[in-house]
This record gives C-alpha cells, sequence and structure tokens, in this order.
C-alpha cells in the first residue's frame, strides 16, 4: 500500500487521531527504516467475557498487524487493581488479584480469535509498575497536577458536586501513562472515553525523552437495542465465545441503520466498500436483509468459521423462513425447575434472553415469546416442575431449554 492507502486503512472508522500528521510521519520513517510501529491497546480485564464492542478496538490492532507492525496486547492486571475512573460517579470498587488473574487467563484465549498470536505481543503492566516501588510512583506522580486532573470531565463533575474522588484513582492516567513510557509506544488505541487517558500518555513522554504517541480512538459501538453502549449488564451484547448459530440470531436482530455501523467497525472492508453495499441497498439492487445477512455471516466467520457462519445462516433461514427450528443448531441453556415450578419470566432471564423479569414479563406480555412454537401472552405464566426440555423463543432468538427437575 502508499502511504495514503495506509492511512485510509489505518483511521477507518476512528474518531479522535492525535495527530494526523503524526501518523503519516511515522508511517514514512517505518517504511524508509524498515522498523515497524510499536501500537499499544490496554485492557483491564474486570470482566471474564469480551463482546463485540471490545472488538472495534481488536480489529484495528489486527489493521496495524495486517501492515507489519508491532502490536502489544497489554493485560492490566496492575491498573486493574486501581479500577478506571472513566465514566464513574463515584469510586469503582478495586478486583482482587485472584479475579485479575482468571479474567486475563480469558483473554488471551479470546483476542487470538482476531489476532495473529505468531505476531502478537501480550504483555502484563505489573511487570514494570510493580518494579517501579514507591519511590518511583512519586517521581511519575510529580509530572502531572492537580489542576490538570480536574480538567478531566468525570473528575471535574464530581469534584464540583462535592462526590469523593480517592487519590489513587489519579494515578489510573499516570499509571497507564507509564504503560506507553515504558513500552515506547508509537501509537496507543482506545475508545473515545479514553481519549483523556491516553493524551496523558502522550504529554508525559516528552519528559523520558521520548516523542509523543499518537492517539486514535475508536468509537464506542451501539449493542442490539440500537441505543445503549453494548454491555453484558444491559443484555445488548454479542460475546465473542457465543456459539455461530446464537452470535448470527443476534447480529440478525439489529436495525437496518445499525447495520451500517457493524459494517464499519466490525469488518475489515474499507468505508469505499462499505458505502458500496449500501448504494446497492438504497437503489433497490439489494434487499436490507440480505445484506444484513452477508454482514451477520462475515462476523460469524471471523470467531467461528466459514462452514459454522454457513450452517447458522441456513438454520436462521429454515426457522424464519420455512417455519423450521433444527434443535441441534440451538444453544442449550439448563435451568433448575423447583417443585412449585418456576417463572417463565425467570427462565428468560436464566437464558439470557431479557435482562430482568421486568423485562420478560413485558416481552411475554406483548407477544414475544413462544414456548415450543406456541405464543405465550400470560406474564404469569410458569414453567412446570417434571416439563420436559423445550424450545424457547424470543423475536429472532430461540434457545433449547434443558430443564433440571429439583428434588422435592
Amino acid at each position: 500500500m502508499t502511504i495514503d492507502e495506509q492511512l485510509a486503512y489505518l483511521t477507518k472508522g476512528c474518531v479522535d487521531i492525535v495527530r494526523l500528521t503524526d501518523v503519516r510521519a511515522k508511517l514514512e520513517r517505518s517504511a524508509k527504516t524498515g522498523s515497524p510501529l510499536t501500537v499499544k491497546v490496554g485492557f483491564d480485564p474486570t470482566a471474564p467475557d469480551l463482546h463485540l464492542g471490545h472488538t472495534v478496538l481488536l480489529r484495528k490492532m489486527k489493521h496495524f498487524q495486517d501492515l507489519g507492525h508491532r502490536v502489544v496486547f497489554l493485560i492490566g492486571d496492575f491498573t486493574g487493581l486501581i479500577g478506571d475512573p472513566t465514566g464513574r460517579s463515584k469510586t469503582r470498587p478495586a478486583l482482587t488479584r485472584e479475579e485479575i488473574a482468571a479474567n486475563a487467563e480469558t483473554y488471551k484465549t479470546q483476542v487470538f480469535k482476531l489476532l495473529d498470536p505468531e505476531k502478537t505481543v501480550v504483555d502484563f503492566n505489573s511487570r514494570w509498575l510493580t518494579a517501579l516501588g514507591a519511590e518511583g510512583l512519586v517521581r511519575l506522580a510529580a509530572r502531572y497536577n492537580v489542576a490538570q486532573m480536574l480538567e478531566r470531565r468525570d473528575f471535574k463533575q464530581r469534584y464540583e458536586a462535592g462526590k469523593p474522588i480517592a487519590v489513587h484513582e489519579f494515578l489510573y492516567p499516570l499509571a497507564q501513562a507509564y504503560d506507553s513510557v515504558f513500552l515506547k509506544a508509537d501509537v496507543e488505541l482506545g475508545g473515545t472515553d479514553q481519549l483523556f487517558n491516553l493524551n496523558v500518555g502522550r504529554d508525559i513522554m516528552p519528559g523520558y525523552g521520548l516523542e509523543p504517541q499518537v492517539v486514535m480512538t475508536t468509537p464506542l459501538l451501539e449493542g442490539l437495542d440500537g441505543v445503549e453502549k453494548m454491555s453484558k449488564s444491559l443484555g445488548n451484547y454479542v460475546g465473542v465465545n457465543e456459539p455461530a448459530g446464537e452470535m448470527f440470531g443476534k447480529l440478525m436482530s439489529i436495525t437496518d441503520e445499525l447495520m451500517w455501523k457493524y459494517y464499519l467497525l466490525l469488518t475489515d472492508l474499507s468505508e469505499a466498500d462499505v458505502t458500496a453495499v449500501r448504494s446497492q441497498v438504497t437503489s433497490g439492487a439489494v434487499h436490507p436483509k440480505d445484506a444484513k445477512i452477508a454482514l451477520a455471516k462475515r462476523i460469524t466467520t471471523d470467531f467461528h468459521s466459514a462452514d459454522a457462519a454457513t450452517a447458522a445462516a441456513e438454520a436462521f433461514q429454515a426457522r424464519f423462513t420455512r417455519g423450521e427450528i433444527s434443535e441441534e443448531t440451538l444453544t442449550e441453556v439448563r435451568v433448575v425447575v423447583p417443585a412449585v415450578g418456576v417463572a417463565l419470566s425467570k427462565v428468560l432471564v436464566e437464558a439470557g434472553l431479557a435482562t430482568s423479569s421486568a423485562e420478560a414479563a413485558r416481552k411475554i406480555q406483548q407477544g414475544g415469546v413462544k414456548v415450543d412454537r406456541e405464543k405465550v401472552t400470560d406474564g404469569r405464566a410458569r414453567i412446570e416442575h417434571g416439563r420436559a426440555d423445550f424450545i424457547l423463543e424470543v423475536g429472532r432468538r430461540a434457545v433449547k431449554v434443558v430443564v433440571i427437575a429439583a428434588a422435592d
């Protein structure tokens, strides 16, 4: 690729680029010297599972990797002990070392669904931040002042509202910045909510005799509801480790408008390619459903295989075009049913088809729930003790519920 083509590929879908001229200069120098750029992305292991929202950054890492650059997947096992204050109206509870270690182990397997394990450096920031020691931490803290910290919107709002800010929360962006110093990062990637943290690294690097890193942010991905940021707690997520059929079905549930953002952020297609597909849909040459099927197959292939994506698409088509359901393709969910039975709304929550009993009851009352192909509209409906396994459908999603009868 020419430098211009590389720039277009690497900045596709980015929101903030600080600064574009620096990106060009670094790419030109890399091409001239044959030395790859060091591209850093940090992930605090705060939860065991990654979802497609996390992969927006992973895919941007892959783009740098595709062009031969050195990508560092940095697991924040030290910074995870502090807790990122980004977007928080109060101090985040710290994780235990055991929780961090367990979550970090799952991360290492999930990221290689997109990244090339042979070309990816996996590192842990406890390696240098622990060694920094108390004296080093004090010297690091001396490189930034409180006024600069209060420029951060989260901190400013809490300070003005009289809400407490723990002193250790100021250490988080400094620790993240020191990661960039230690790794001599040329580029740091993050979500738009990380812009302040990333710029702290850019600010302090010259004090260590280093060229400031380029900061590039990617947008936060809306979840399946098209409104809120993708989040497991909101139930609007697509998990990286979900079965192919479940992943495909969830992707088919997004709106036609949201589809284009997913095309841009969750595939390797260029902006020109995405625009071309959208133009075909607008002109009527391609049906929106077919474009969405192509998107769902492309994403499912990335995390499973082409064969698994094709099978998922065929099962989806059979269900919604011909009214067929193949139990073999459904995700199994085990539900314990006590002697008194269990509310259907609770089963929906346990199956991951609703985020709360209230939402589940609302879906039932609206006629969006089927048990063994029969619509259920009574929000108080129950699954009786001793019932056989059954197929549970909510909109475009379906699972096989394996009933485990609790002892009387």
